[in-house]
């Protein structure tokens, strides 16, 4: 009972440290990065569909993304979902069978605005762990007359540790992000 309530801490955790890594890299910095526009919607078929199930997409310079749509039907959607998705401000080109995305360079107001929505994931990640270490420590106490107070305080301290490398592990990840926002 116990190891079921701690495989189930570990398991919601690293789905959360996951859920916070994407999130992290939704967040654009100096280069071109294909997951960036993974996600963005495209009206597609009258479906609102993923950006990426629908085209490849690969950065041969910096700041440039080609973007190779699987059903050339789609481009002019593709392309407006690209021109409209938010925080990208990207150029864009389209030459009938590729789309074109140039990132413009960041100023230093707009990196410094990016490290804080960084920050605010981040921080909104580790709320969400320590709301599953809290819902599983009434788990666990809720087994105190089933199990005795001695292994469920064993379970407690190892639950907290789980906690805390998972919070680390999101921190490592915050601090990794900022540098990359932060170099020029």
């Amino acid at each position: 009972m116990i190891s079921d309530v701690l495989a189930e801490a570990k398991d919601k955790m690293q789905k959360s440290l996951e859920a916070a890594k994407e999130d992290f890299a939704n967040v654009r910095t100096g280069r071109a990065n294909p997951a960036l526009f993974q996600k963005i919607p495209v009206d597609y078929y009258g479906t609102p569909t993923p950006l990426g199930q629908l085209a490849g997409m690969n950065n041969p310079e910096a700041r440039v993304l080609v973007v190779t749509p699987y059903d050339k039907g789609a481009l002019k959607e593709i392309e407006r979902a690209i021109v409209t998705a938010p925080n990208l401000g990207a150029n864009v080109g389209n030459d009938g069978t590729i789309i074109r995305v140039t990132l413009p360079e960041l100023t230093e107001d707009r990196r410094k605005e990016f490290v804080k929505i960084v920050r605010a994931k981040a921080e909104d990640s580790r709320v969400s762990i320590r709301n599953i270490r809290r819902k599983l420590k009434d788990d666990l106490d809720a087994l105190k007359s089933e199990v005795g107070d001695d292994e469920v305080s064993r379970a407690e301290k190892e639950l907290e540790a789980v906690t805390k490398t998972h919070i680390d592990a999101i921190d490592d990840a915050l601090k990794r992000k900022e540098s990359e926002l932060l170099e020029v």
